[in-house]
């Protein structure tokens, strides 16, 4: 090969997988650009590419192989020369994920994360046709500063901590991202410092366990602290929580977020299921009583809050009775927001090695019914609100110059928007609006002047 020098090689990234997976992006790519590399906009066509991968269940895996399998049709094309895969799945597999895909050049496991500039020039001197870089993921906490944010500038992730320390039997984190890790306080500080600094008003707060957050540190209430001192930032207008264990939300929490300026009134807190003896195969800590409980505690201390939840339907185990006293909870619970997964039998997890694993055609059936019930109670509060006037954060135009935005209750890209017609605010801008009519699970909105 020629010999290049950085700035004549061009770099093309995929980013996939969760919000933890897009911060790792960010800071993989503000390596590679200020290393010198160009970054392409065409991933079919580059020196170069990098795929950053989930691995957490198996349509993550199937979507990963899916985008690696295609770089390498362009590799064999002469479109592409070099192919890096990295993240949860090239972790989890490590050099079997190579045995499926023999082209690939390099695997690069998270630990290895800051040095991707260097893997990459390594990657396209070294004349052997494959390499990893799979070494053991140092136990110490990430540092997510200076990234080159794939989200708007308005509102970004914020991670507060690494890794997971909770057994559910069905999960495969633990042995992909390692032992819980709080970042220093001040560190999350500055790094919500910068993102502001650099036009964020809106901060989405995201770990495997946020409220697990200070305890592997001694803090007590470490989650609460935290957002103590961030709410001290200027110009910071909306702090969202995500992923909350929900046997772990004190009353200090809930207290915390009712009386915040800042703390928008908005639980993410993935509850899995609520039978509890399906809750004790998945080795969870809540159970149904509790749960209930908490959740009148959290709308008595907001009326106004908005609850999201996931539920995992067909556990090995699950009997017909069991499912029915879960749809019983979500007809109950009415979540504003609900996402059902089949259950996926992960190599390596407890519940994978269960008895009674429930048969295919039954889990998705469940899963349907969960969601159809889930969409029933969707549309009734979504049409609850026609008439109603909300405060709205512009997140983009379309090509028909409708403005797109959310209010407190929608979280960026999980949850449903809202249209606002006839609206020359600009991205990043608050508005004013009230909803007129409803589209499917969306707002339709008009701004208010005032």
């Amino acid at each position: 090969m020629k010999k290049s020098t950085h700035k004549e090689i061009s770099v093309g990234f995929v980013a996939l997988g969760c919000p933890k997976n897009i911060v790792d992006s960010e800071k993989m790519l503000a390596n590679i650009g200020q290393a010198g590399f160009v970054l392409s906009n065409d991933v079919n066509d580059t020196d170069i590419i990098v795929i950053n991968t989930c691995g957490f269940i198996a349509p993550a895996k199937e979507e990963a192989l899916d985008e690696i399998r295609q770089a390498v049709k362009q590799k064999k094309k002469g479109r592409i020369k070099k192919v890096i895969v990295t993240g949860c799945l090239a972790q989890r597999m490590g050099q079997t994920l190579r045995d499926e895909v023999p082209e690939i050049d390099a695997i690069v496991g998270l630990g290895q994360r800051d040095d991707i500039a260097s893997i990459i020039k390594d990657t396209l001197e070294n004349p052997e046709p494959y390499s990893n870089y799979l070494e053991p993921a140092a136990e110490t906490e990430m540092n997510d500063s200076e990234r080159l944010l794939l989200t708007p500038r308005h509102w970004t992730y914020l991670r507060i901590s690494e890794g997971y320390d909770r057994k559910c039997a069905f999960c495969t984190i633990p042995s992909i991202r390692g032992h819980f890790r709080s970042k220093p306080q001040d560190a999350i500080l500055a790094e919500a410092t910068e993102l502001v600094a650099n036009g964020a008003v809106e901060l989405n707060i995201i770990a495997q366990d946020s409220n697990y957050y200070g305890r592997d540190m001694n803090i007590k209430d470490g989650l609460v602290k935290l957002l103590a001192q961030l709410e001290t930032i200027d110009r910071l207008k909306w702090i969202r929580l995500m992923y909350l264990y929900p046997s772990e939300i004190s009353d200090e929490l809930i207290a915390a977020i009712a009386t915040s300026q800042k703390i928008v009134n908005y639980i993410d807190m993935p509850i899995q299921h609520i039978n509890d003896q399906i809750l004790r195969n998945m080795r969870r800590s809540d159970r149904k009583e509790k749960t209930m409980a908490l959740i009148d505690s959290l709308r008595n201390a907001m009326p106004d809050v908005a609850l999201r939840t996931t539920i995992i339907a067909g556990l090995p185990g699950e009997t017909d009775e069991q499912f029915a006293e879960l749809l019983d909870f979500v007809k109950w619970a009415r979540f504003d927001a609900l996402g059902c997964f089949t259950y996926y039998p992960e190599q390596g997890t407890p519940a994978a090695e269960m008895d009674a694993q429930v048969p295919e055609e039954t889990k998705i059936h469940r899963a349907d019914k969960i969601m159809l019930a889930q969409q029933k109670i969707a549309f009734e509060k979504a049409n609850a609100k026609i008439g109603k006037e909300i405060t709205l954060l512009v997140d983009s135009i379309d090509e028909n110059n409708t403005a797109i935005g959310r209010s407190y209750a929608q979280a960026p890209e999980i949850d449903s928007v809202c249209l606002i017609e006839n609206s020359a605010a600009l991205p990043g801008q608050f508005i004013n609006a009230k909803v007129t009519a409803t589209k499917d699970y969306d707002l339709i909105t008009k701004q208010i002047n005032s």
